[in-house]
């Protein structure tokens, strides 16, 4: 499995994004040349690949997809990224980082439907109900979701069952839901000039 194994902190600068505080640290912003409207364009892309943890030849297929459905690709896009699997475990507020909900969808402790799911990228659909697996149960990681949830918001897409951390899709994401520091226009006009 091909995933961005870099510093991530320093990635986060160049594309702008806000850094978890851990210790104190120079906040001035790094002195950066203008860009230009291609520069632009390709950190917007960049940014989504980062954010949501995917590589550009999935991206790009995300991108094909949206653009021959009816409606606004951008919209679209973002949809289709939300409703990936390890996203929607990220939403319910049981982990931190996308990263983390990745590597626990990997790792075969959840169940999509009573079917065993290791593809983080697997589109999830409306009434769909993604339970741990009993054996997981017992994993610390399943103490770490549990301690998660009392202090993250889980989507308003999504039902979540504190008790038994099982959840239920109830609406298909809107692009509303998705990140709200990525410009889709800007990938848009990206993938249009090539």
């Amino acid at each position: 499995m091909a995933r961005y194994t870099g510093p991530v902190n320093k990635k986060m600068r160049f594309l702008g994004l806000e850094i978890p505080k851990k210790g104190v640290r120079n906040n001035r912003p790094p002195a950066r040349r203008r860009l230009s409207a291609y520069g632009l364009q390709l950190r917007e892309k960049q940014k989504a690949r980062f954010l949501y943890g995917i590589l550009e030849k999935q991206f790009r297929n995300y991108y094909d997809k949206a653009s021959k459905n009816p409606g606004s690709t951008g919209d679209l896009l973002l949809e289709y990224l939300e409703k990936r699997l390890d996203n929607a475990l990220y939403r319910t507020g049981m982990f931190n980082t996308r990263r983390q909900s990745r590597q626990a969808v990997n790792h075969a402790h959840f169940l999509v439907n009573d079917g065993k799911v290791n593809i983080p990228s697997f589109q999830i659909k409306v009434g769909d109900k993604i339970t741990w697996r009993e054996k997981s149960k017992k994993s610390s990681l399943f103490e770490i979701a549990t301690s998660n949830i009392q202090n993250n918001d889980c989507a308003k897409w999504i039902a979540l069952d504190k008790s038994e951390l099982s959840v239920q899709i109830n609406n298909s994401p809107s692009a509303s839901d998705a990140e709200l520091n990525i410009d889709t226009r800007q990938i848009v006009e990206y993938y249009s000039r090539r």
